[in-house]
């Protein structure tokens, strides 16, 4: 039985593995599908203490593990199916293995929030994105869209001004959630042209399946009209990925997971750390905070359990 099962990396794991290595925990770590997390889909960091001149996320990603691995971390690249508590611990089943473990840690962070429309999953990859860091330079002078209000979605838009020719920014309101800051910069780029009170109710394809336009509806007048984009970059929010815990942790209304006292969970030796538990701050260096704390609650916890 492993002392502690880490499922997921990013900041949140690989720290959780860095701190529980050092403690010789030998923490057992399941990459999961998207090795990294989310800062493998981003380029230059430069809010990351530590590195003035910024850093590329994966280069940042790719350090965290090797110094996870120095200090005695196993990454097996494996994506956890199910838990369930057993005498003594935790059964973490993936599609290839079973693992028992004494504690686990959750780091499995969120994933990109879509709007559910007919022909999306075709889409992906075909006009259809929710990173425009991995995504906005195969968009060069080309008119493009963003859908959404917040923080993320200004980023988006204010960093897809780099390529195309112009972005479109659709609100379901008529003024931005971003915080000031974020709104009135990117109101403020001649490129940003917003688009009020509206959402998208269709995707329009050429002959390839390739992104044309999208059908809009005026959510006030209930006016429909087409707008020529030839990308959509969906930023309306997250998914916790913590639907493999299948009800076993209390979770919030929206799905993320619900701690009791510092990173614990409802369940005695399960922790949880990063984006599948926050909603509100969804930075890398809270994440990477988060993974420090439930790697010392597992070490303290494990200590407790041996008398």
């Amino acid at each position: 039985m492993e002392n502690v099962v880490i499922i997921g990396t990013g900041c949140a794991g690989y720290t959780a593995a860095i701190y529980t290595g050092r403690a010789n925990l030998a923490p057992l770590v399941l990459a999961g599908t998207q090795i990294g997390g989310q800062l493998t889909t981003t380029t230059e960091v430069e809010n990351y203490p530590g590195f003035p001149d910024g850093i590329m996320g994966p280069d940042l990603m790719m350090r965290m593990q090797q110094q996870g691995e120095k200090f005695g971390a196993r990454i097996v690249y494996e994506n956890a199916e199910s838990v369930e508590v057993i005498d003594g611990g935790f059964r973490i089943t993936t599609g290839s293995a079973t693992h028992e473990a004494k504690t686990v840690i959750v780091a499995t962070g969120a994933s990109p929030r879509h709007l559910g429309l007919a022909n999306e999953k075709e889409l992906i990859g075909h006009g259809l994105t929710s990173c425009a860091t991995c995504d906005g330079a195969f968009y060069r002078n080309v008119p493009v869209c963003v859908i959404g209000g917040g923080d993320s979605a200004c980023e988006e838009a204010s960093f897809l001004t780099r390529f195309a020719s112009k972005v479109y920014l659709i609100h379901r309101r008529d003024e931005l959630r971003a915080s000031k800051i974020m709104a009135d910069r990117v109101l403020a780029n001649e490129k940003v042209e917003p688009v009020w009170d509206s959402t998208v109710t269709e995707y329009i394809t050429d002959d390839k399946g390739e992104m044309t336009k999208v059908k809009l509806k005026n959510l006030k007048t209930g006016e429909e009209n087409k707008l020529e984009v030839k990308c959509v970059f969906v930023a309306i929010g997250h998914v916790p990925n913590a639907q493999f815990l299948n009800g076993l942790v209390n979770v919030d209304e929206n799905g993320y997971i619900l701690k009791t006292k510092g990173t614990q969970t409802n369940v005695p030796g399960l922790f949880t750390a990063g984006d599948v538990a926050d909603h509100v701050y969804r930075q890398a260096i809270t994440a990477a905070g988060d993974g420090c704390a439930a790697a010392l609650d597992a070490e303290r916890y494990l200590a407790e359990l041996e008398g």
